[in-house]
Order: structure tokens, then C-alpha cells, then sequence
């Protein structure tokens, strides 16, 4: 019975789709009389357009080096003191050279997997994502970070990577200039 209320509505409703797109059909055919209006329309919207992508590329070009990416820039600004720190990235965990550090290192995460693709991501004390960059397997990504506060950052793998992607967690300790964290 259910289905056969069903079967009536389905074909009910179609019925009347197929309806409204003829009629859309129709009345899209008399456009004659909306000519001179759909014409400035148009004039207007190409100037709208062009004017909209200058504005877009001039704030595009004004905004790059405020970008929150780590980029050539980066490489530049890095000092003799950048702490070069390896991270290789397998199934499922993080292999990292350096696993400590102080307030106001500069590291340079140097990144790479051994199996498949996975997503370095560094987090701090409140899980706010504050570096990330893809490990892929036979190609190294570099991602420049400066430790700023201290505390328990986490690196989680952002790219789901196989049914233990949810395991790959590495915490690294970040101390205070000359001494031991608290309750750390």
C-alpha cells in the first residue's frame, strides 16, 4: 500500500517538474522585449569582474609576505642557530631526531615518509595548528618553526594515512629558557 503511495507522489512530483522546466524553456525563448536590459546587465557585470580581479590580485600581491606559511622567506630569516631536526614520517608514528627543546629555538623540520603520504602537523598546548607541511616518500618538505611558549606541543598526521591513522601522535617538550618546565 506504502509503496504504491509512493510510486503515485514520485510520478506526481516528476509530473509537475518536467512541467516548470518546459515552462522555464518557454518563456527563456521570449527575450526580446528584456534585450536592451540583459545587454547593460551584462556591460555592467564585465566591468564589475574585471575591476573585482584587479582588486583581488593587488590585495593578493600586497598581503604574500604577511601570509602565515612558511615560505622562501623563511629560509632567508633562518640564522646558523636553526636546529635542523629530521622527521620521517611511517605507519604509524614519527621517527624525529630531536624530540626537546627551549623557548625561542628555530627549527627547521626537515620532512619525508618512508611508506605513504602523511600530513606533519604541530600543534600546540591548545591544539592550535601552528606549522604543517606534507611527508611524502622520497622527497623531503622543510617547515620552519620558532618556539615561542613553552609546553607539550603534538605532531598529528593530517593526511589519513590507513586504519591506524588515529595513533600517530609524537609529543615533543618545549622547556623554558634555563630551567625545567613546570609539571613537565
Amino acid at each position: 500500500m506504502y509503496q504504491m503511495i509512493a510510486l503515485y507522489l514520485t510520478v506526481f512530483f516528476e509530473f509537475l517538474l518536467a512541467l516548470a522546466f518546459a515552462f522555464v524553456y518557454g518563456e527563456s525563448k521570449r527575450t526580446s522585449k528584456y534585450g536592451p536590459i540583459q545587454e547593460k546587465g551584462y556591460t555592467i557585470r564585465k566591468y564589475y569582474f574585471i575591476a573585482l580581479i584587479a582588486v583581488m590580485g593587488i590585495a593578493t600581491y600586497l598581503t604574500l609576505d604577511d601570509l602565515p606559511y612558511h615560505s622562501a622567506h623563511a629560509k632567508e630569516t633562518a640564522s646558523a642557530e636553526t636546529q635542523v631536526v629530521e622527521v620521517v614520517g611511517l605507519q604509524y608514528y614519527w621517527e624525529m631526531s630531536e624530540e626537546s627543546f627551549t623557548v625561542g629555538d628555530q627549527v627547521e623540520f626537515k620532512v619525508t615518509a618512508k611508506d605513504v603520504t602523511h600530513g606533519f602537523g604541530l600543534y600546540d598546548e591548545n591544539l592550535e595548528l601552528v606549522a604543517q607541511t606534507q611527508a611524502m616518500p622520497e622527497y623531503e618538505n622543510s617547515v620552519y618553526y620558532t618556539f615561542e611558549r613553552p609546553g607539550t606541543y603534538k605532531i598529528l598526521c593530517l593526511e589519513y594515512c590507513s586504519v591506524g591513522h588515529h595513533v600517530m601522535i609524537k609529543e615533543i617538550v618545549v622547556t623554558p629558557e634555563g630551567g625545567q618546565a613546570n609539571g613537565i
